[in-house]
């Protein structure tokens, strides 16, 4: 197991928060950025700095990993190559979300790339067997409708290709002409549907109450930011509704992560497997 080194937060500071976390700027060094979990957590930052590490290597355009850490107070975390000036594609349309068409082209164009990237399968996690084992341990479910869901999941057809594993467009950086993935702990690899089915989620089936704090816009603008993103990520001979149709029952089977974190059934979710259960 490798060993965290010690630091001393007195050279960082704060600069973000999330559902697992806080992030931080090093004062020092304007060039490192650390990513430090909430109390408790020792073994995720671990398994998320060697994922992150095998993710850079393969190639996916994300900062650059560095060095597993513990803080005084021992919390853990990662340092990353930070970048400097970047912003989230939720944000910038948050921002000026009268350049909503350009930011969801871009994302639409990143998240292209990245499902063309082929992945030595021996290195990830198979999404089905992600979506499994979720399955399996969700209590809110019946017994049949895991059975069909799990039907669903076996007929997705298999794919060898890059996954990040929770693609909002939170996650998902730019800064200039350069662009980058992070927050990558739940990258695997399969059908790009299952990873194009949280974007709709994020855009079009969450709440308002839900999108504004989270993803800084209106939901109107997210709506608007999916039905720019389609026919760029799918093509223009495609219907929005052809499209829609296809990718709701990958949005629906998000919530087997929304339910795990929030440990309550989530039937605006839900609603979107109805074809399925």
């Amino acid at each position: 197991m490798e060993k965290a080194k010690k630091i001393s937060l007195s050279d960082y500071v704060l600069s973000g928060g999330g559902a697992n976390g806080e992030s931080f700027d090093c004062i020092s060094d304007p060039n490192v950025m650390l990513k430090l979990y909430f109390p408790g957590k020792i073994q995720q930052p671990l398994d998320e700095m060697m994922l992150a590490r095998k993710v850079y290597e393969a190639g996916i355009p994300t900062p650059e990993p560095g060095e597993y850490v513990v803080t005084e107070d021992g919390r853990y975390g990662i340092r990353f190559r930070r970048i400097p000036g970047k912003k989230s594609y939720s944000r910038a349309t948050g921002d000026e979300p009268e350049k909503v068409a350009q930011f969801a082209s871009e994302f639409a164009q990143m998240c292209l790339q990245l499902h063309s990237v082929h992945v030595d399968t021996t290195q990830f996690e198979n999404v089905k067997d992600r979506y499994y084992r979720l399955l399996a341990e969700n209590p809110f479910f019946t017994t049949a409708e895991k059975d069909a869901l799990g039907k669903f999941i076996a007929d997705t057809p298999d794919e060898d290709t890059a996954i990040h594993g929770d693609l909002q467009y939170s996650n998902a950086i730019f800064a200039g002409d350069k662009r980058y993935f992070i927050d990558l702990g739940d990258f695997c690899y399969g059908n790009h549907l299952f990873d194009v089915g949280m974007v709709y989620l994020c855009c079009v089936l969450s709440l308002e109450d839900f999108i504004e704090p989270t993803f800084h816009m209106k939901k109107a603008t997210a709506i608007r930011f999916w039905e720019e993103f389609a026919p760029v990520y799918f093509g223009t001979d495609r219907s929005l509704k052809d499209i829609e149709e296809e990718i709701k029952p990958y949005a629906g089977l998000k919530t087997l992560i929304v339910e795990r974190d929030t440990k309550q059934p989530m039937p605006e979710f839900r609603e979107a497997l109805k074809g399925i259960i």
